[in-house]
């Protein structure tokens, strides 16, 4: 009982420091984002669109992409500058997934540090404070169906398609499947892990995998008003919630109670709670203290 009340501590102090220690923020012209080759990145007010630009390959997962996107994740949960990151590909291809001629032609220890470097991305993807939204057009195949389930939110449109087809060609989506299985039900999952058929959108919404399915000419505004509600939320609460949300799944339901009652005890004296309050009680849009002291230094 007692870890999971020092957890808990330990995850408030990290977001009053987050709060409390204005750190020195790089816009996105930092040297490293000029130097990728296979994303692009804007921001829009609090939100960061990052786009796969591997087209020629149907926007698959090399090694040379997946370095640039977690450094990238990594860089913008550092300067704390956005609320959410879009995750998005193109009109026909979200992500096919890891390429097999790379894989075909790399050793098995040059595949073994292929995937463990699509690990070290999957950590980075849970462990920002930003919300991670997959904005999905066309197909998520293997490795792109991975990215689309360890998101934290999905909105697809309805032409969109998933598979996770590796078995077609003597491959088990082993690593896909991690994640899959942990969005949608057992039996599905396992039905397409097994057939490597592809799952249109409307199912990829009824199992669970996506949160919302729209006509492909509406992805741009539904996406647009999914990011409106979640930016008018205080970044360091949205931190702290998503931190917190991923480890109680792992626990028991009384485990699970118990450090969600000690996170949401520290919580109510953060001062975004306490400005949150406040402007509840005086019918008022808070202001959150960390966007208030950046307004000020910037």
């Amino acid at each position: 009982m007692m870890q999971y009340v020092k957890i808990a501590h330990f995850y408030l102090l990290t977001e009053i420091l987050n709060f409390s220690i204005m750190r020195v923020r790089n816009r996105f012209h930092h040297k490293r984002r000029n130097e990728m080759e296979l994303l692009s990145v804007s921001q829009k007010d609090e939100v960061a669109f990052v786009t796969f630009e591997n087209m020629k390959e149907f926007n698959t997962l090399t090694l040379q992409l997946i370095e640039e996107l977690d450094t990238l994740l990594q860089d913008i949960a550092a300067n704390r500058e956005v609320k959410v990151v879009v995750l998005q590909g193109s009109a026909k291809a979200f992500s096919a997934g890891h390429s097999l001629r790379e894989i075909h032609e790399s050793n098995q220890q040059e595949v073994h540090h292929l995937f463990r470097t699509c690990y070290n991305l999957m950590r980075t993807v849970r462990e920002i404070p930003q919300v991670v939204v997959a904005k999905v057009r066309g197909v998520a195949v293997a490795a792109g169906t991975q990215v689309v389930a360890i998101c934290d939110l999905a909105i697809a449109s309805d032409d969109a398609r998933f598979a996770v087809p590796g078995i077609n060609s003597g491959l088990f989506c082993s690593t896909p499947g991690v994640f899959l299985s942990r969005n949608i039900g057992r039996k599905k999952a396992a039905e397409l892990l097994f057939t490597g058929n592809l799952m249109p959108a409307d199912d990829a919404l009824q199992h669970g995998l996506v949160n919302k399915v729209v006509p492909s000419e509406q992805l741009d505004e539904a996406t647009d008003e999914l990011l409106a509600d979640i930016t008018k939320q205080s970044l360091n609460i949205i931190g702290l919630g998503k931190r917190m949300f991923y480890e109680q799944l792992q626990m028991n339901d009384f485990d699970a109670l118990s450090y969600a009652t000690e996170i949401i005890s520290a919580n109510t004296k953060h001062p975004d709670a306490i400005e949150g309050i406040n402007a509840f009680f005086e019918k008022r849009t808070p202001n959150w203290p960390d966007e208030t002291v950046k307004a000020t230094i910037e």
